[in-house]
């Protein structure tokens, strides 16, 4: 039932040899749990949490290089997972980047000002509702960072913002879960064959819903209140001012470009951040030509150039440092040693054997990246040794639902809450206290839907 030479995982996703030494395995624990309890704290210890995980994700490596790995072997499999960073952060850049020029040039303000309503209650789902089926179009991460700028818009009061942006992160996950392109993790799985498009969307869309629905309801019978917008910034005059024209133009050309992103993959797969990097150009060229016969300053104003020097870089060295730190426990083993574990432990001859280890996967990717957890777990069994685990099989269906929301536990769980996290700049106690419960009843009752439906429906 084990596979370790599957061809489509990349050899140094999962090679047992490449385990630490067991002092130096304990000791990268302790600085990644260390690491991750000074983020938790931020606030009380007044550092930066970008500080703290690039500290923890260097540290981590080193800790590995010293503890006895040979090191051509190990700055090849840091640069490798460089590889994959480097295509988020890219991807994070560049849709960050279009977001922030369509707002630039007041393009939100075309979804904004058709949003009329005062009740928190419905914004919450006009919010909520709209989240869940962008982020099947387009993916988790990019439609979160959307829905932030559009909730900077509609929103003053810092709380309440705070409380939607926490919605948008379980809306997004949960709306990327049943769409191949709408997660990484469930992109993995269907690129490995282990899902096909059409059986995903059909089995994984009932329990994603009740994903959402289940914190709505909560939400719905607790808040209350109007809605207080922020205060309308003063209409520019003269060359400054920005036309309806221009505003839809940047508007419809920044969403097409965001669209695009999963069709360039799809047709020439190559990787998400290839496609956004060609939108952001094209982006780019048609603001310089629409803006060419004004002056210099307001161009550096509006233009791509202009939103490239307030990018948050802090959130980009943030991502870098976490996703270094789970890379260094993903090679040296304690990932893989963490799913063989699960499955020897409960085992994966039954259905309950699979929803236990699959909800325990979930959770986990809430406190670790989930795409090493979803590839441990790809590396370790081969498509159509048991029914379980043909293509579509319940192990595959369940995995990709529990990967995909399970991250929304906790804020750094997935790429939608890390981003949220660092353009909001919510602490991540507070997600705990306010968000995890919400984030938790969505999770168990998708999962109990999934159920439902797999015995009632399968």
């Amino acid at each position: 039932m084990s596979g370790h030479g599957r061809t489509t995982i990349p050899p140094y996703i999962y090679d047992p040899t490449l385990t630490a030494p067991l002092p130096m395995y304990m000791l990268m624990i302790a600085v990644f749990v260390l690491g991750y309890a000074a983020i938790a704290f931020e606030h009380s210890l007044k550092i930066d949490k970008a500080a703290a995980a690039l500290v923890t994700g260097v540290a981590c490596w080193t800790i590995y290089v010293f503890g006895g790995a040979e090191v051509h072997n190990a700055e090849h499999q840091l640069l490798e997972h460089l590889s994959e960073i480097s295509g988020i952060l890219f991807f994070l850049l560049g849709a960050m980047t279009i977001v922030e020029v369509v707002d630039a040039h007041e393009g939100f303000s075309v979804i904004t000002d058709r949003i009329q309503t005062k009740s928190l209650r419905v914004l919450l789902w006009t919010i909520a509702l709209l989240t869940f089926f962008f982020s099947a179009i387009l993916d988790n991460l990019t439609t979160s960072i959307v829905m932030i700028s559009l909730l900077r818009k509609l929103i003053k009061d810092q709380p309440i913002r705070w409380l939607f942006a926490g919605i948008v992160i379980i809306a997004a996950n949960a709306g990327g879960a049943f769409s191949p392109i709408g997660d990484i993790t469930t992109t993995m799985l269907w690129i490995g064959g282990q899902i096909s498009a059409a059986n995903i969307i059909a089995y994984l869309i009932v329990p994603s819903v009740f994903c959402l629905l289940a914190p709505l309801l909560y939400l719905t019978f607790t808040l209350k209140g109007e809605v207080i917008r922020p205060d309308a910034e003063p209409h520019k005059e003269g060359e400054h001012s920005i036309s309806r024209s221009e505003q839809v133009t940047v508007l419809f050309a920044g969403v097409a470009g965001l669209l695009f992103v999963p069709v360039f993959k799809t047709v020439t797969h190559l990787p998400p951040f290839m496609g956004m990097m060609f939108s952001l150009g094209a982006l780019w060229i048609i603001t310089d030509t629409m803006h060419r016969s004004k002056s210099p300053s307001v161009r550096r104003q509006i233009g791509v150039l202009g939103v490239l020097r307030k990018v948050d870089t802090p959130s980009v060295l943030f991502f870098l440092g976490i996703l270094l730190a789970v890379a260094s426990l993903q090679t040296a083993g304690h990932l893989t040693d963490l799913a063989t574990a699960l499955d020897k432990s409960i085992g994966t001859d039954s259905d309950r054997g699979i929803y236990i280890i699959g909800s325990i996967i979930g959770v986990l990717s809430s406190i670790v990246d989930n795409v090493p957890l979803v590839a441990a777990s790809m590396g370790m069994y081969d498509i159509d040794a048991t029914p379980y685990f043909q293509q579509d099989g319940l192990f595959w269906e369940f995995l990709a639902y529990c990967a995909g929301t399970g991250g929304s536990l906790l804020i750094i769980g997935s790429a939608s809450g890390v981003a949220v996290m660092g353009l909001e700049r919510i602490p991540f106690g507070w997600y705990i206290k306010k968000i995890s419960f919400l984030a938790l009843i969505g999770y168990v009752a998708g999962i109990g839907a999934y159920i439902l439906q797999h015995i009632y429906f399968v």
